[in-house]
C-alpha cells in the first residue's frame, strides 16, 4: 500500500511540471521577445526601405541638377560660339565688300586707262595722217583743171582723198566749221586778226588749218583768222589832213 502511494504521488509529481513546463513553453519570454522582435523588423524594414527610396529621390534630384547645370553651361557655351561665328561672319562680309569695292575701282580706272591709252594712240595715228588730208585739200583748192587728162588725174586722187577721209569718220574723226563762231580758245588758235565793221569782235572769219574732233575731244585746234575792231583814223591824221587840203 505503501509502494502504491508513493507511485500515485511521484506520477502525479511528474505530470504537474509537464504541464507547467508547456504552459511554460507556450508563453515564454522568448516567444514573446521574438513576436517582438519581429514587429521590430518589419518597421526596420520599412524605414529602411522609405529611407531608401528618400535616398533614391533626393540622388534624383540632385542628378537632375546637376545636369541641368551642365545643359546650362553648354547652351551658353554655344550661344557665346554663335556669337563669336556672327562677329567672323560680319566681319568676313565687310572684308569682301571692300574688296569687291576696291577691285570694282581697278577694274574702272583699268578700263579707263585702256580706253585713254588706246585713245592717245588712234590720236597721234591720226594726226600723222591728218597733213596728208591738208595737201590733198590744197590741191582740190588751187589746182583747176582745164583738159581732159587733168580731169582724170583730178578725180583720181580726189577719190583717194574721200577714201582716206571716210576711214577718218568711220573711227570717230569729224572736221570742225568755226566760220561765223565766237572765237573759242578751247577749240581755236587765232594765227591772224582782221580788223572790220561787218562782224563782231571775237567772230572767226575764215579757217585757215582746218581743226578736227576725234569722238568729243579736240584732235586737233583749228588755225582761224578772227574779226577785230576797226581803228578810228587818228585825230593827228584828220588835222594834217586838213591843213593840206587849205
Amino acid at each position: 500500500m505503501i509502494d502504491e502511494n508513493k507511485q500515485v504521488n511521484n506520477i502525479s509529481q511528474l505530470g504537474e511540471p509537464t504541464e507547467v513546463n508547456q504552459a511554460m513553453k507556450s508563453d515564454s519570454p522568448a516567444q514573446i521577445n521574438s513576436n517582438e522582435s519581429g514587429s521590430e523588423v518589419t518597421e526596420q524594414v520599412t524605414d529602411a526601405t522609405e529611407v531608401s527610396v528618400d535616398t533614391v529621390i533626393t540622388k534624383d534630384g540632385v542628378a537632375a541638377t546637376e545636369k541641368t547645370e551642365v545643359e546650362t553651361a553648354v547652351l551658353a557655351d554655344l550661344n557665346q560660339q554663335i556669337e563669336s561665328l556672327k562677329g567672323q561672319l560680319e566681319e568676313r562680309s565687310t572684308q569682301y565688300m571692300r574688296i569687291a569695292a576696291d577691285f570694282e575701282n581697278y577694274r574702272k580706272r583699268t578700263s579707263k586707262e585702256k580706253e585713254d591709252l588706246e585713245l592717245q594712240v588712234k590720236r597721234n595715228t591720226i594726226l600723222e595722217l591728218l597733213p596728208v588730208v591738208d595737201n590733198f585739200e590744197r590741191a582740190r583748192s588751187h589746182l583747176k583743171p582745164q583738159t581732159d587728162g587733168e580731169m582724170t588725174i583730178h578725180k583720181s586722187y580726189q577719190g583717194v582723198y574721200k577714201q582716206l577721209v571716210d576711214c577718218l569718220k568711220r573711227i570717230g574723226v569729224s572736221p570742225m566749221r568755226p566760220e561765223g563762231q565766237q572765237f573759242d580758245p578751247n577749240l581755236h588758235e587765232a594765227v591772224m586778226r582782221e580788223p572790220t565793221d561787218e562782224h563782231s569782235e571775237g567772230t572767226v572769219l575764215e579757217e585757215l588749218v582746218r581743226g578736227y574732233y576725234i569722238g568729243d575731244r579736240v584732235l586737233r585746234h583749228s588755225m582761224v583768222k578772227v574779226a577785230a575792231p576797226k581803228e578810228d583814223t587818228p585825230p593827228a591824221q584828220e588835222d594834217q589832213s586838213g591843213a593840206a587840203d587849205s
